[in-house]
Order: structure tokens, then sequence, then C-alpha cells
């Protein structure tokens, strides 16, 4: 299963892809979509669109899992992102892809076993489980969680679907 994983931003959109086989996860490519700040909103929000469609024509991806809206002190801010993220997930809808969202506390708790692990926590293990040369930049390295985050879910789903029957 090709899974993408995206950390959406308003400047900066991290994506992860990875693919898992049995209990073997292989990282495949992580990056950033960076967004010119001089650009109005609507502007930046049809490049994630692209890059996104993109991405998911390149890699044909089986899942889509894209980090939750945290509430942030800047309330503008929040919207921002929540924006970004619906450019993303209409991307993958569009795709006909399916979309988890995961919220940052599941991601890190599925990671690290913690919920309130650092950035620093994070960026190391997501190295140490993809056994990636050096260490992702944050934007990508976050998209990368979520996408080993869903991986973690879905074969716990998986699984459950097994024992019941």
């Amino acid at each position: 299963m090709k899974i993408i994983g995206i950390d959406p931003g308003s400047t900066t959109t991290g994506y992860g892809i990875i693919e898992a086989k049995g209990s073997r996860v292989n990282h495949l490519d992580n990056g950033g979509i960076h967004l010119p700040t001089s650009k109005a909103l609507p502007h930046r929000l049809s490049i994630i669109y692209k890059e996104i469609t993109s991405l998911i024509e390149r890699f044909n991806p089986d899942a889509f899992a894209i980090e939750n809206v945290f509430v942030a002190k800047n309330v503008s801010s929040t919207l921002k992102l929540g924006h970004a993220r619906g450019a993303a997930m209409v991307a993958a809808v569009n795709a006909g892809l399916p979309v988890a969202e995961y919220t940052p506390s599941q991601v890190k708790k599925a990671l690290t076993g913690y919920g309130a692990a650092s950035k620093d926590q994070m960026q190391r293990m997501v190295k140490a489980v993809l056994n990636l040369p050096e260490q992702a930049f944050e934007d990508a390295s976050d998209a990368l969680a979520v996408a080993l985050c869903h991986c973690q879910s879905n074969a716990f789903t998986l699984a459950l679907k097994k024992s019941k029957g």
C-alpha cells in the first residue's frame, strides 16, 4: 500500500510518500511545496492543488493522510491552514483516494508512544523508522509521520477486521 502524507501550510506544504509491504515500510519520496508569499492566498491554494495532483499522478498512492487543523493562537493563520488542507483534500478526492485525517497528538503517539513529543523527537523517529540517510526538513518529516501514522492505523483496522471474521 502506498500512502501520501501531507503536512498542510499556506507557505510550505510538506509531503511524504511511503510504501508498506507486509511489515516493511519503505520511503519513496518527501519534500515541500514552497509557496510564494508574494502571491495572494487563492493563487497559493491553486499551487497546492496542482502540485499534490501531480504527486498523486506520479506515485499512484492507495491512500491519502493529512494532518488535522490544530487551533493556533492566531485565527487568521488557522483559517489559512484550513484552506490549505481543503485544497490538498480536494486533489485527493478528485483522484478517487480515501482521505484520513489525524491530529498532531495522534501522529506523535503513533510514532513515539507519547502524544506531546517534540518536533526533534519526531524527526529523529521518522529518520530511524524509514532508515533515511539524513533527517528530512521539518514539514516533510511531519508529512512522513502522518503517512506512517496512517500505515499503523490501517494495519490495526485490517487486523481488527480479520479477528471479527
